[in-house]
């Protein structure tokens, strides 16, 4: 379905033709686009699974990281001959830059829990009695609550798209005024998807959180927060702690979200592929890379090069 989808779009921007299930003579053409665009995505799921399981790091999403970085000189050629000034280029550099550090900032800060174990003596062993910390993040959901957002602003405009050149009028103007709003250079458009982003943020955190049951986990482990009794009170303590972060951590995502449309307005460069979602991929296979690249050095003995 998703290969058919795929097809149709291509045929709808006239990239390619001879595209159709119901003619005898573009049926073979299409089965045979259909398949391989399957088949190539299957090549890729076995690849980034080699890669996995041989190499370093999720084979998936270096695969995808692999793709948004070798996009990223053809966009810049391209913008300095479509005569993109460099006075704009240098600005959207710093700007990509300052979204990477705070990205960084972000997905590596954490709220750290202090958890207690009492002492639990078994004949003439002591156990327990030790101290740790649940590392709570900042940012849990990733780009998760991006991708949500953004398949629901996806939808007005793409049915809307298709109703433009009704013939009846007042179908024609509603079409052509939803295609307006939710262009991606309006403010309504803005607006809608950092409060989305924002809402899907909290979404996520909380089914995530639910599921790994913290409270629970630690009664059974003999584990308790100091001044917080064991039970409900610690669920809701965690609870207050994580929708307190959450809140900085839904409003970042919200602005990395619209920065990216907000600087091709401002710069008026409209070239670049410089999408939220695709630095945050790149980041975070980045810093997973590196700490998968840490942790086999450290288990060989080797000194690490995070510092």
């Amino acid at each position: 379905l998703q290969a058919y989808a795929q097809a149709t779009l291509l045929a709808r921007e006239g990239i390619i033709s001879n595209f159709g299930l119901m003619s005898a003579s573009t049926f073979l053409p299409t089965v045979s686009m259909i398949l391989t665009l399957t088949a190539g995505t299957m090549f890729l799921v076995w690849l980034g699974e080699i890669i996995t399981e041989k190499g370093v790091g999720n084979g998936m999403s270096l695969l995808i990281f692999a793709g948004i970085i070798a996009r990223l000189p053809g966009s810049i050629g391209q913008s300095f001959v479509s005569g993109t000034s460099f006075l704009g280029l240098i600005f959207l550099g710093v700007i990509g830059l300052g979204m990477v550090a705070s990205i960084i900032f972000i997905n590596e800060g954490q709220r750290r829990i202090m958890v207690q174990y009492a002492k639990r003596i078994r004949g003439n062993r002591v156990f327990g009695g030790t101290t740790t910390y649940i590392p709570l993040k900042v940012n849990s959901s990733g780009m998760i609550p991006l991708i949500f957002a953004m398949s629901i602003m996806l939808i007005p405009g793409t049915i809307a798209t298709y109703f433009t050149a009704a013939e009846t009028e007042w179908v024609k103007s509603t079409a052509q005024f939803i295609a307006r709003v939710f262009s991606s250079t309006g403010v309504v458009y803005w607006v809608l998807y950092f409060w989305l982003v924002v809402a899907f943020t909290y979404f996520y955190t909380a089914v995530v959180f639910q599921q790994q049951n913290l409270p629970e986990t630690l009664q059974k482990q003999g584990g308790f927060i100091p001044g917080i009794r064991a039970g409900r009170p610690t669920a809701d303590y965690l609870n207050r702690v994580v929708n307190r972060i959450t809140l900085l951590g839904a409003i970042f995502l919200g602005v990395v979200a619209i920065a990216p449309y907000i600087a091709g307005v401002v710069t008026g460069i409209q070239v670049l592929t410089l999408s939220s979602t695709g630095i945050l991929i790149v980041v975070g296979v980045v810093l997973d890379t590196m700490k998968q690249l840490e942790a086999q050095l450290m288990m060989r003995r080797y000194e690490g090069f995070i510092k």
